[in-house]
């Protein structure tokens, strides 16, 4: 069996290729960890059916105690929630079958290693160069009387002495290869740090620069623009002066008038309202009039008008038609029930008298 991540059983993303190898798999570990648990259990195959080998686990946990709460289809995907829990509670249960104890862990002891600085005696550092010039500098404030004394007599004995001509005495390549195992000793390198203070103060000169040079230039011109627009501002400012000075008469014109347009408003509204009552108290009149016309109307015609005579004339008409129509029917009626009765009697009178015919032909005959 090839080896498994720990995270292999958690999605179905890690065999896309074949989605039935994660399924296969957790049968394999599932059927392997019910066999330590002292249960048999047959190892599936890849080609077994899936729902067979999911209810055979199933069975299986619940007999070791374990509680199955969800569908038997949430593990044929073979990776999941559920999958990972099954497998779990088998190998508590297998651990548990074979006494397994966790032991303390025993963690080793580490020897941290000492960190060796070397620092480079070719390169000096910004802080060994201000100590060196310190230190030189305090070198110089002290003054060797000797040395002084030793110097304005050689000066002298070469005052009085005729001037030469002075030659190098030495080789110069000798001198060369002397500069060069001397120059690397020389060089002194200034590591520029971030945080530095010297670094953030000389970049603040350079944009102050800048700023400054800047500035100049843009000064030039707000100055320009700013006479520029003094200038339009009192020419502007002028012209307003000018014109109110010409049109002032206008101006109290306008407000006389203005001021009289609004009381012809307020009366013209006040006019208004009133017409608008008015008119509305007219068309009530008007209603009331045209109701009590249509009255005078329907009264007046239905006066003059002999049309409902005739209606009334035509109905007794009618109803009379309809009375003897009625009459007939009824002496057909009585017609006709007389008959039935006098048949009837007919008949009853019939019976009787074959009723006594008989009884005498009996009598006769006894």
């Amino acid at each position: 069996m090839k080896p498994l991540s720990r995270h292999y059983f958690v999605a179905s993303s890690y065999t896309q290729s074949n989605p039935g190898e994660q399924f296969y798999m957790f049968s394999v570990i599932a059927a392997w960890l019910i066999t330590l648990c002292g249960r048999s259990f047959e190892t599936p195959q890849e080609y077994d059916d899936p729902n067979a080998i999911v209810s055979n686990i199933l069975t299986h946990l619940r007999a070791l105690g374990g509680l199955v709460e969800f569908p038997p289809s949430k593990l044929k995907s073979g990776s999941g929630e559920h999958v990972c829990y099954v497998l779990d509670r088998l190998a508590e249960e297998a651990l548990n079958c074979r006494q397994f104890v966790w032991k303390r862990p025993l963690y080793p002891s580490e020897q941290l290693e000492e960190e060796s600085v070397l620092e480079d005696d070719a390169e000096l550092t910004l802080s060994k160069v201000e100590d060196l010039t310190e230190e030189a500098a305090e070198f110089e404030d002290v003054i060797d009387l000797e040395e002084l004394k030793s110097r304005t007599s050689q000066s002298e004995e070469r005052g009085q002495g005729p001037e030469m001509i002075l030659q190098s005495v030495t080789d110069s390549a000798e001198w060369n290869l002397e500069i060069e195992r001397v120059l690397p000793q020389l060089k002194v390198s200034v590591r520029t740090d971030i945080k530095d203070w010297r670094c953030h103060v000389s970049q603040m000169r350079q944009h102050q620069d800048g700023i400054k040079s800047s500035l100049k230039e843009a000064k030039a011109y707000l100055d320009k623009l700013l006479e520029e627009i003094s200038k339009t501002q009192e020419k502007v400012s002028s012209r307003e002066k000018y014109i109110n000075t010409q049109l002032e008469h206008l101006i109290t014109d306008y407000r006389n008038a203005q001021s009289k347009f609004c009381e012809v408003k307020e009366l013209h509204q006040q006019a208004s309202r009133g017409v608008t009552e008015r008119t509305r108290t007219i068309a009530e009149i008007n209603e009331e009039l045209e109701k009590v016309k249509q009255e005078m109307d329907e009264k007046g015609s239905s006066m003059s008008d002999g049309v409902p005579v005739v209606k009334i004339q035509q109905s007794l008409t009618k109803l009379k038609q309809e009375i003897q129509e009625m009459d007939v029917r009824m002496g057909v009626v009585e017609q006709t029930l007389l008959q039935a009765k006098l048949k009837e009697k007919s008949n009853m009178t019939r019976d009787m008298h074959a009723t006594h015919i008989t009884e005498i032909t009996t009598h006769t005959y006894s």
